[in-house]
């Protein structure tokens, strides 16, 4: 027996199909035993509000131990937890391969799924969860114009706030009327050019966000991968990732939706193309959240192997030597922030690595979550919390007196200008500052 977790920390199979993956009793046993290493542990205490709001109970309750808090207070502990992953990816020592076996984010999932099956979702939770529904309504030429403007009006924003739970306070994104997947001219004319650790040739899966809010980062990855010369293509079909069901604890519909998109992707996977995303949680839904909810499914796994952030990509096709670094501008002081959904995929720090290629860049990075977190921050329950747990990132952000503020994960950096009081510094996406600096 050896203290501590001294091997590469590994992850089981998400049972979701088995009938006791929801029996609620058996839940609540697995809350308490890892509810009370948790307790005598509390080295996560700073990461997010869930494990504060378990302490409280705990150090409220007669026993002074998790056997004194009422479980029907074990759900508060499970709302405030946004499944960022970070705990079991940086902080905890007691997951597998140790014998306690602790991996909180799944047992949060898991619980999230057995209250989704017991009680269903609010409207509120239907509506922001479904992204690719909702986006392809708010993005109709016209209706676009009224339901930006309505996310604008203090008015319709208290209104949203009192009946819907969407916080009036909350920086909502514009939705864009020219989508990019009907404006994407990508370019496969290029001869394909295999690297050692890269494909030749990309597929760029779009996502909800880059598609329907903003589409120009789209348009900036297919500017640099034309630059390179990499034959590029956009996937012919494509639905939500899954990731805001997956936040939601509806599991039959992150399996409806990874029908529509496997077998496509997969195809393109053993065609030989890389698959890239511009948005970390996608990317980490195809990486890692499908092929632990199908672990057997060979077409996941072809996914999985073929999937890549475009950094990540970018950073490698350096590597393979296939890479232009014929740098035009400096981009200067850069804040960056790297989302927690990029951070546990394990892959280091490509953003920066790339964005310190060009010369005369500084960068500044903050390596804390933001606060946001997919639709999480942006409910009236949860907004004042987000801002707190962001207010440190603010802060970092905004010390360089940087000339750019970026993150990989676009609404973190919506989120973080609006924390730092909105001031005239430039909000960028990496990509996006990757063109500047090609000068495109």
């Amino acid at each position: 027996m050896r203290e501590g977790s001294l091997e590469a920390p590994t992850r089981h199979p998400i049972d979701w199909r088995n009938p006791d993956f929801y029996d609620q009793e058996k839940l609540f046993d697995e809350l308490e035993r890892v509810y009370d290493i948790c307790h005598g542990c509390r080295r996560c205490v700073s990461l997010c509000n869930a494990f504060p709001t378990l302490f409280d109970l705990v150090d409220n309750s007669e026993t002074l131990e998790v056997d004194g808090v009422k479980k029907g207070d074990y759900w508060t502990v499970v709302d405030q937890c946004y499944l960022c992953d970070l705990c079991y990816m940086t902080k905890c020592p007691y997951v597998p391969p140790h014998q306690w076996n602790v991996d909180f984010p799944h047992l949060m999932l898991r619980a999230k799924a057995v209250k989704f099956r017991e009680q269903g979702a609010s409207f509120r939770d239907k509506l922001l969860s479904s992204t690719d529904a909702l986006g392809k309504l708010a993005s109709i030429p016209v209706v676009v114009q009224a339901v930006n403007a309505v996310n604008k009006a203090p008015a319709t924003r208290k209104v949203m706030d009192s009946v819907l739970g969407i916080a009036a306070e909350r920086q909502l994104p514009e939705y864009d009327s020219a989508k990019f997947r009907s404006t994407a001219r990508p370019d496969h004319s290029f001869a394909v050019k295999d690297g050692k650790f890269t494909p030749g040739k990309v597929a760029i899966f779009s996502t909800c966000y880059v598609n329907y809010n903003e589409p120009g980062i789209g348009h900036d990855l297919i500017a640099i991968l034309k630059h390179n010369a990499v034959p590029h293509k956009v996937v012919e079909k494509e639905n939500c990732c899954g990731m805001p069901k997956l936040e939601l604890g509806d599991l039959e519909a992150v399996n409806k939706l990874k029908e529509g998109n496997i077998p496509v992707l997969a195809r393109l996977a053993r065609e030989g193309y890389a698959i890239v995303t511009a948005v970390p949680s996608c990317t980490l839904m195809f990486k890692q959240e499908l092929p632990l909810m199908f672990p057997d499914d060979a077409d996941v796994k072809a996914v999985q192997e073929a999937m890549f952030d475009p950094f990540e990509y970018l950073v490698l096709r350096n590597k393979d030597g296939l890479l232009k670094t014929d740098f035009k501008r400096s981009l200067g002081k850069v804040s960056y922030h790297i989302p927690c959904h990029l951070r546990v995929q394990n892959m280091g720090q490509k953003t920066r690595e790339f964005m310190e290629l060009v010369p005369d860049t500084k960068v500044t990075v903050v390596e804390r979550c933001s606060g946001h977190d997919g639709t999480w921050g942006v409910k009236s329950e949860f907004f004042k919390d987000s801002m707190k747990i962001g207010k440190p990132v603010f802060k970092a952000m905004a010390a360089p007196g940087p000339d750019y503020v970026s993150s990989d994960c676009a609404i973190a950096g919506r989120h973080i200008l609006q924390g730092m009081g909105n001031p005239d510094t430039a909000k960028e996406h990496p990509l996006s500052l990757v063109r500047i600096a090609y000068g495109l």
